[in-house]
């Protein structure tokens, strides 16, 4: 277990769950067309994380390991209902664009896998900070995706008219491409090449190499 700051600013730079791992990516694609559906998407999974992680530390010493995985599945389950019925309550519009995608964040790979390699070994105060990391590192890369998404595709950034489109006598077309799901894939892909490119330590190396072309030797 490393610093408090280490705990914390590790997933946003140097092991995004997103960018480095490739977890918690489906709703990369559905949530990101909006900027304000993202951020709340962000908020939501990153207090699941954070206090899931708080939970299940707190009770680590006590869970069997024949049902740890069923205990820390209904912690989070519980916490998702919490923001679920929270959101519904005073953000209803909100909350029915996201659909059921805050449902789905108890099968989010970044919250269970959390919960099982960190929270499991860790006592509660970095189990929380780790969470509370890796939720920023999921929702940097989120906001980033939302931010192209959002302006390219509609000309607008949380509602404001930032590129006047030519419908409204301004001089920007929107690129209804980038509201499509799949754009999502490509500006991602986009991240981790960028990443990786400056952060050589990133880069996996391949499985397997091919070989060599060389010329049969003739049967003595």
């Amino acid at each position: 277990m490393g610093s408090i700051k280490e705990t914390l600013t590790t997933p946003i730079f140097k092991d995004n769950p997103i960018a480095l791992q490739i977890l918690g990516i489906c709703s990369a694609l559905a949530v990101t067309s909006s900027m304000q559906v993202t951020l709340v998407m962000c908020v939501a999974l990153t207090t699941v994380v954070a206090f899931s992680n708080l939970g299940v530390s707190l009770i680590r010493k006590h869970i069997p390991g024949s049902i740890r995985i069923i205990v820390q599945m209904i912690i989070i389950a519980s916490l998702v209902i919490v923001v679920d019925q929270v959101l519904k309550a005073y953000a209803y519009a909100i909350s029915k664009q996201l659909s059921v995608f805050v449902g789905l964040i108890i099968t989010n790979c970044i919250v269970m896998g959390r919960a099982e390699a960190f929270a499991m070994k860790n006592p509660p105060l970095p189990s929380f900070i780790d969470g509370v990391g890796n939720g920023l590192g999921y929702s940097v890369v989120l906001i980033a995706v939302a931010f192209f998404r959002e302006l390219f595709g509609t000309g607008k950034l949380l509602g404001i008219d930032i590129l006047p489109v030519v419908t409204e006598g301004g001089w920007y077309v929107p690129n209804g491409l980038l509201l499509l799901p799949p754009s999502a894939f490509f500006l991602i892909g986009g991240f981790i090449w960028v990443l990786r490119s400056f952060d050589k330590k990133q880069v996996e190396e391949p499985d397997f190499r091919i070989a060599k072309h060389t010329v049969a030797k003739e049967g003595v």
